[in-house]
């Protein structure tokens, strides 16, 4: 990338009669060579350059960007972003989703131990959680009508 101080410096060139060098340093090579062979458009265009040596810096610098396929930020344009975090689902969470999906595949209801078994979870982590979903509204509790086992009756999996 250029920068506008060197921009200035090689302007001063022409204090050395040499004209042009920051057009050929921003990549203005055709009316570099113009200013060095009419000796900067006789004076009256190295004095205008004065002012426009900011945006020619700018104009090369976007350029240069265009062409590495970079934003104006520096950010590539081409390559897909990828994600540096990472989520952290919680453990009851997931111990949730695992009972709701246990639930599913038992039509909507769902005993402590058949969660211990479809989950892996222990017997009282399996009880923890089902006693909060049901704090929660979404899980009902009931008893088996031949066995008398606490059965919870997930409200939107059962007909």
């Amino acid at each position: 990338m250029n920068k506008t101080s060197s921009s200035y410096i090689l302007w001063l060139g022409c204090l050395l009669q040499v004209y042009g060098l920051h057009r050929f340093y921003n990549g203005k090579i055709a009316t570099g060579l113009l200013w060095l062979f009419t000796f900067g458009l006789f004076g009256v265009g190295q004095l205008i350059d004065l002012f426009l040596i900011p945006d020619m810096v700018d104009d090369y610098n976007a350029k240069l960007r265009a062409k590495m396929g970079l934003s104006a930020a520096g950010v590539p344009l081409s390559d897909p972003v990828v994600a540096t975090q990472t989520i952290q689902v919680n453990p009851k969470e997931q111990l949730m989703v695992k009972l709701l999906k246990a639930a599913a595949a038992h039509g909507g209801k769902l005993s402590v131990t058949q969660g211990v078994m479809d989950t892996g979870a222990t017997f009282a982590q399996v009880e923890t959680t089902l006693k909060e979903m049901v704090k929660s509204g979404y899980v009902g509790v009931d008893n088996h009508p031949a066995t008398g086992v606490v059965v919870y009756k997930f409200l939107e999996l059962s007909s």
